[in-house]
């Protein structure tokens, strides 16, 4: 598979990268953020930002293989993540994988907000979009690991 095309406008890429970063330090956790944006990319099928965000949360940030390999089955996968964990997650599937209604269900937002306050619960979803956004653009231009993001 060819990339069809490798040219990516500055001002998308400098402002998803702002708003990425902005979301990023809203939610003041980095290891949630990389888990968050894994599980997104795992559910896209973005090999480009699947190898980036792993890289990140196993080199950068210590995150176990293990534990980045089970994210595929967070649910499943027992005492592995925590409970605000598991609600980020949650919430990163439903923003991700839209229901047939258009919007997150009640249950997955009420679980998120008794573990963010309303400003981290903003932050999170802004990480979730982000994500959401970088993988349309990579999987949409064909951009394999490793590839010229721009």
């Amino acid at each position: 598979m060819t990339a069809r095309t490798t040219v990516l406008d500055a001002g998308v890429r400098d402002a998803l990268v702002a708003l990425g970063a902005a979301a990023k330090k809203g939610l003041g956790d980095p290891v949630l953020a990389e888990l968050v944006m894994v599980r997104a990319s795992q559910i896209n099928a973005c090999a480009f930002c699947l190898d980036m965000h792993v890289g990140i949360a196993v080199d950068k940030l210590g995150q176990s293989a293990k534990r980045i390999a089970l994210l595929d089955a967070w649910r499943e996968a027992g005492e592995v993540f925590d409970e605000r964990e598991r609600a980020a997650l949650a919430l990163t599937e439903a923003v991700t994988v839209l229901t047939g209604e258009g919007f997150v269900p009640d249950e997955v937002y009420e679980r998120a907000a008794k573990h963010f306050d309303e400003v981290e619960l903003a932050h999170l979803i802004g990480v979730i979009t982000v994500i959401n956004s970088w993988n349309r653009l990579m999987v949409g231009r064909r951009i394999e690991p490793g590839g010229p993001a721009w």
